[in-house]
């Protein structure tokens, strides 16, 4: 009887394929920025035509993940990044601190990050996002900060790492909004790079074909997510220890035709990233948080988009209806989709807490989860 549940408890776990490494050499974590379940479900419409075609509603492991906050049932993307991102929850507006943090009064105690445990260990790190690369979502993977909007503080983090020698990759956006706020507080952007021999850049063309570490601070809003991805891979597979890279995509729907167009669009990069890199790479998506987007009509083969630009000039982007959809501008507290292949991807299945995802991560490469030291008082 024991042999028995012991073998389909085996069965149940999905052991790996005949050859495929156990251990992860490399992770690439996908999350999509209020890419909730009824946002893939209107991308794939939008897309594909129906439901249940994009590549990460098919991927071969996936789960539902919570997305809950310290104390809030609706999180943020502070809140809920720094969730995935060391497996401890905090509160909405907090970066990668405990929840002893009082957002914009006290900080709590730094908690260690999975690219930090990356650096510690000698990994190429690497961040990509279509965003601000001061947003709540990459800096809770490289800063530590109570307030989501001190920008210029957050983002001089990333030439003082705790661990390790920094990321080696970093492309986003937001250069308008980030040098203004160093410069406000006393520093030039540019000086403190040179100083750590960094070089920031504001193209992706700029990129040296021979590079090994680079960052990239974009004007443009639309960053080329594709191209910036390819280039980020490039670069830290020819490190000899392995990496860790983080690839954003802001699917925010309030604009709805945007929203829809980039998660149909990050659904393909991740198809083909998933494609390119070998079975020693763990990829995983996920969403940090989901939001208030709804189809609720339509018939099969019209374009579900009917009537939605008159309704989105008619009405605030606060709040749109039209003849297929319906649109509050608010996060929401439904579980996200969790998707996953390579070592490791095993263990994403059922409901899962958003922290689970960490202990995921760090379970592929072979670490032990950091020991938490005692919170300030």
């Amino acid at each position: 009887m024991r042999i028995a549940a012991l073998l389909l408890l085996a069965v149940l776990s999905g052991p790996a394929a005949p050859g495929a490494p156990e251990r992860a050499r490399n992770v690439v974590l996908f999350v999509a920025d209020a890419g909730g379940i009824s946002t893939l479900n209107a991308a794939s419409i939008y897309g594909h035509g129906a439901a249940r075609r994009l590549f990460v509603q098919q991927m071969p492991h996936i789960g539902l993940s919570d997305t809950s906050a310290a104390q809030q049932l609706v999180t943020d993307s502070a809140a809920g990044m720094t969730a995935i991102a060391t497996g401890h929850r905090t509160h909405n507006g907090v970066i990668s601190q405990s929840e002893a943090a009082v957002r914009g009064q006290r900080d709590g105690e730094p908690l260690k990050t999975i690219l930090e445990c990356a650096e510690e260990r000698g990994l190429a790190t690497g961040i990509v996002t279509n965003d601000s690369l001061a947003g709540a979502t990459p800096a809770a993977l490289y800063a530590h900060a109570n307030e989501r909007n001190r920008t210029g503080a957050i983002v001089l983090q990333l030439f003082e790492p705790r661990f390790g020698d920094g990321v080696d990759v970093a492309i986003g956006a937001g250069r308008a909004e980030i040098l203004p706020a160093v410069a406000a507080l006393g520093r030039d952007l540019d000086r403190v790079a040179r100083q750590k021999q960094r070089t920031i850049l504001a193209r992706l063309e700029d990129v040296p074909a021979n590079a090994r570490r680079a960052i990239v601070v974009q004007d443009a809003e639309d960053l080329d997510l594709g191209a910036a991805v390819k280039i980020a891979l490039r670069l830290l597979a020819r490190s000899a220890n392995g990496y860790f890279l983080m690839v954003e995509s802001d699917v925010h729907t309030d604009r709805v035709r945007r929203g829809l167009e980039r998660m149909v669009t990050f659904d393909r990069i991740i198809r083909e990233t998933a494609a390119a890199v070998g079975p020693d790479t763990l990829v995983l998506f996920t969403a940090d948080h989901s939001f208030d987007f709804r189809v609720h009509d339509g018939q099969r083969g019209q374009p579900l988009l009917d009537g939605l630009d008159a309704a989105q000039i008619e009405q605030s982007r606060k709040s749109v209806r039209s003849a297929n959809l319906r649109m509050d501008d608010a996060h929401t507290a439904e579980e996200v989709l969790v998707a996953a292949q390579g070592p490791g991807a095993r263990h994403v299945r059922g409901y899962m807490a958003n922290t689970d995802l960490f202990s995921i991560m760090m379970r592929a490469y072979g670490w032990p989860s950091p020991v938490r030291a005692a919170s300030p008082r």
